[in-house]
């Protein structure tokens, strides 16, 4: 059995390859590398593609890595959209720690329904949003800077929101957020339906055109008659939306709200994920479902890692080697490289 589902799912993935690589799709590149480490973990880590069905739950360490995976790909969804607009968004880890620190204060201290925790979280991820959509869209701040004071002061917020405690709580529903499964864990279930609603509005409308107007051009796309200014700010408030979700997953996954290490550096990752897939940081057209491969890419490769017992003080070395060298097959320069090769052979 678990050998037909090796087979299966190589199948699949050879399948993707060749069909990426026959449409010269972006995604190829990431997908390459995810099964580099994959085959990699056939090979030298036996109980990689060990899967155990268990009171109506998978488990395993595939599992794992979709599971823990879902954070940094929902974050990547709103980086994504900010970063094809030309911009840059720093402070959604910190978001992130807001967003869980009021959901567990809600829920544990003042005694508030689950919804209303969670909705309130939420409406807190849209403000700093907004808040980051002011300052760049309006007062025309650089990116950069204008989220770096969210960064810095975010946890600050964290903390007062939490009294500067570690604030534990058990509601079901909250708890299921992170640790729930539907056959499969429910992160990862809640990042495909996010995925699916942004791919279907940034795609199967006009949104995306825009944001990669804005993005590409920004001059060109006023004097078209685009409101980039109201673009720019609407993709800064469904990064923050984003975050708090995300804040939601990982305060869930712990069962406590800790201001100091939720979402901490993930807003490193998220960018990693969506330059992995192929989003060029200058703006311009973007990758959602590449950004989310990237994200997948850099849990498989930590739990590599972590499987193989490399220190977590050296881990960041072959991590950025692999980032690299993605992220030069992926570049121009190389490519007609390639292509050059390809003929002359």
């Amino acid at each position: 059995m678990r050998i037909a589902i090796i087979a299966l799912f190589w199948l699949v993935m050879l399948g993707l390859l060749y069909h990426t690589r026959k449409t010269r799709n972006v995604v190829f590149w990431p997908l390459l590398a995810l099964a580099c480490l994959l085959f990699f973990n056939l090979l030298f880590t036996p109980q990689f593609y060990q899967l155990d069905w268990w009171e109506g739950h998978l488990y395993g360490v595939p599992i794992d890595i979709l599971n823990h995976s879902s954070k940094v790909a929902i974050l990547s969804l709103g980086m994504t959209l900010v970063i094809a607009c030309g911009g840059i968004d720093l402070s959604v880890g910190a978001v992130m720690a807001i967003a869980g620190a009021m959901m567990a204060m809600m829920s544990k201290e003042m005694g508030y329904s689950p919804w209303a925790c969670i909705a309130a979280a939420l409406a807190l991820g849209i403000i700093a949003g907004m808040w980051n959509g002011f300052l760049v869209a309006i007062m025309g701040i650089p990116p950069m800077v204008a989220t770096l004071i969210l960064m810095v002061a975010g946890r600050g917020v964290a903390q007062l929101i939490t009294n500067g405690q570690i604030i534990i709580f058990n509601d079901p529903i909250l708890t299921f957020i992170g640790n729930g499964f539907i056959a499969i864990p429910f992160p990862f279930i809640l990042m495909l339906i996010m995925f699916a609603l942004t791919y279907s509005f940034t795609r199967g409308t006009a949104v995306g055109y825009m944001v990669e107007s804005v993005g590409d051009n920004e001059v060109a796309a006023r004097r078209a008659g685009l409101n980039s200014r109201l673009i720019k700010y609407l993709v800064y408030v469904f990064a923050g939306f984003c975050a708090a979700v995300a804040g939601l997953v990982m305060t869930s996954n712990i069962r406590s709200a800790d201001a100091n290490n939720i979402g901490l550096n993930l807003e490193l990752d998220a960018i990693m994920s969506v330059v992995i897939g192929g989003t060029a940081m200058t703006g311009g057209r973007f990758y959602l479902a590449s950004s989310v491969v990237g994200a997948i890419l850099i849990q498989t490769l930590t739990t590599t890692m972590y499987a193989k017992d490399v220190s977590p003080v050296v881990a960041p070395v072959p991590k950025a080697l692999v980032i690299l060298a993605v992220c030069l097959l992926q570049s121009d320069r190389v490519k007609r490289y390639l292509a050059s090769r390809q003929e002359a052979a």
